[in-house]
């Protein structure tokens, strides 16, 4: 069994006095695809951002790359979060830099390279989301699905081994949601890139998802796969992915 890329133990999450996150552990291994999902409220932004150490823990270990990140000091922090990737959710591209200039960024700002090989990686990234004749746009100038392309491979610029996607089909119709599925799924092959997903959309899920993470008040209610998650002992679960299940009681 080869040693998680994240492990999350007994992690707990306060804002306040409010505890958001109790009590949550999970590893994810390396070339899986995890997704995480529950219902609103349940604590899965708030996880995302503690995993990047965006908010500290009240209690609990996060360690990514076999680093202890709730123990590293800022500069070595910023060193292990260049090796993961984060996909925001509206893409979060500059609309005033075009496409290649929005892929270029993470480059610019982290690695001395001559702008004719920062110019060669970006295109390389560009042509392996389908996005290699757009680098001159600007984002306003895509579509919906290409301006979520075009933001991954700002992402994966980098090379990061961790790929942390926030919804990555919100706002999509279901053919691009489905194009943009396999994407994910060709760039693992290519890659060998883990993914740790948070979305709602179940047939992406049914189509990406190695295992799942179900958060439920603030804990785990269930860690498994998609073909266990009809048995689950939690009623959310079941209703989630057995639509006929009896909803849970409130």
């Amino acid at each position: 069994m080869p040693e998680p890329i994240l492990r999350v133990e007994n992690l707990e999450a306060r804002y306040g006095e409010r505890r958001v996150l109790h009590d949550v552990s999970f590893q994810v291994f390396p070339g899986e695809i995890r997704v995480i999902l529950g219902g609103s409220g349940s604590g899965k932004s708030t996880l995302i951002k503690h995993m990047l150490r965006l908010s500290e823990p009240s209690a609990g270990r996060i360690s990514i790359r076999g680093q202890e990140i709730t123990k590293l000091d800022e500069e070595a922090l910023n060193r292990t979060r260049l090796g993961v990737g984060f996909l925001f959710q509206n893409g979060a591209l500059l609309g005033s830099l075009s496409v290649a200039e929005n892929v270029a960024m993470p480059l610019e700002m982290h690695t001395s390279l001559p702008p004719a090989v920062v110019r060669t990686l970006v295109q390389q990234r560009l042509s392996q989301v389908g996005l290699e004749a757009a680098g001159n746009y600007l984002p306003a100038e895509l579509s919906g699905g290409m301006r979520k392309r075009a933001a991954l491979a700002r992402a994966l610029i980098l090379d990061p081994p961790l790929l942390v996607c926030d919804e990555p089909s919100a706002g999509l119709d279901p053919v691009t949601a489905r194009q943009l599925d396999l994407l994910l799924l060709d760039l693992r092959r290519q890659l060998g890139t883990t993914l740790v997903v948070v979305t709602h959309e179940i047939a992406s899920i049914r189509r990406i998802a190695d295992r799942i993470l179900f958060l439920e008040r603030g804990g785990v209610s269930f860690d498994g796969t998609v073909a266990d998650a009809a048995a689950a002992d939690s009623a959310a679960v079941r209703a989630f992915f057995a639509p006929d299940a009896p909803l849970p009681n409130r």
